[in-house]
């Protein structure tokens, strides 16, 4: 058989040496959209991060048979194409919920402490030079005083939210797809969840549901003292509508690790925002903990083993 995998780059330097026991293995650091179907043309397996498939490069793959996606999300494969073609989609899921959710805490945190500030502070040696120990200039604020707000409460959202509750902080929610109403948290609507909470934490999947949820009006409703944070997917929320509602000091901050045009634009809104201390920005890194990508990796392979093992028995 033959595998290729289309973006290895974005998988860092694990090792995916264990991909060459199911036959030949090519390897692409980085796939160009013009190049996708000529480099999986006559391939049995393809595996994909980020690499779009749709019908297009599906009608031009012979042998395919498996797409293998190295990501929670399938919003770049064409699933109802590939299902009427006859190719199984697996994508891997659970590998990176402590991952985003340290990273998610880890931002939220920063916000909190102000952190980059005092660091300066000190560094700068501004604090050499007081005459007391200590600096109150930015407020702490304690998340056990505060209501956060988990928008999309699959395994990632859960797992903040007990995280969250353990801390002391107050736990709602709000289920983007409507169906989600059984957890031991108080369910609220969208609007109301954003009116109440200290902090709103986006970890929902994008569809048709989730894109552009947060908008100008949306925000409006929040806190001025409030911070939002999304680590689920861009798109959820209107970036030039957040950029306008910093600059208006609808809402104290934000802080973002995905974004809608990934990697941003140099002219997005949010890159041009006055007062770059409301914004803490990452390069959608909060998946990819060294202990996640590699469990991504065994995943991959387990989702292969089973595919040929399911294919086997259909012989």
């Amino acid at each position: 058989m033959k595998i290729v995998v289309l973006d290895a780059k974005t998988l860092g330097d694990v090792d995916l040496a264990e991909l060459k026991k199911f036959g030949s293995l090519a390897l692409y650091q980085y796939t160009k959209p013009d190049d996708t179907a000529a480099r999986i043309s006559d391939a049995d397996i393809i595996i994909t991060n980020k690499v779009v498939i749709n019908k297009n490069v599906i009608d031009q793959c012979n042998t395919l048979k498996l797409i293998c996606v190295a990501a929670t999300g399938m919003n770049n494969i064409d699933l109802a194409y590939a299902k009427e073609k006859g190719i199984v989609v697996k994508n891997v899921q659970g590998y990176a919920t402590e991952s985003v959710v340290q990273h998610t805490l880890a931002m939220i945190f920063t916000l909190l402490n102000h952190i980059p500030k005092y660091d300066a502070f000190v560094k700068k040696k501004a604090y050499s030079r007081s005459n007391i120990f200590t600096n109150h200039s930015w407020p702490i604020r304690q998340l056990s005083s505060m209501t956060i707000g988990i928008i999309g409460l699959g395994n990632i959202g859960l797992r903040m939210a007990t995280i969250s509750q353990a801390l002391g902080a107050k736990v709602v929610y709000y289920s983007t797809s409507g169906k989600n109403v059984n957890q031991p948290f108080t369910l609220l609507p969208l609007e109301e969840l954003l009116a109440v909470s200290d902090i709103v934490s986006i970890h929902a999947p994008l569809n048709e549901q989730t894109r552009h949820l947060i908008k100008y009006p949306q925000l409006k409703k929040m806190k001025p003292s409030a911070i939002l944070v999304n680590t689920g997917r861009g798109g959820i929320i209107h970036e030039r509508d957040l950029a306008r509602a910093l600059e208006e000091d609808l809402i104290a901050a934000a802080a973002l690790d995905v974004f809608e045009q990934e990697p941003i634009a140099e002219d997005n809104p949010l890159m041009l925002i006055t007062n770059k201390e409301k914004l803490l920005l990452s390069p959608h890194i909060a998946w990819a903990s060294i202990e996640a990508r590699h469990t991504l990796v065994k995943s991959l392979v387990q989702n292969i083993e089973d595919f040929l093992l399911v294919s086997h028995k259909n012989i």
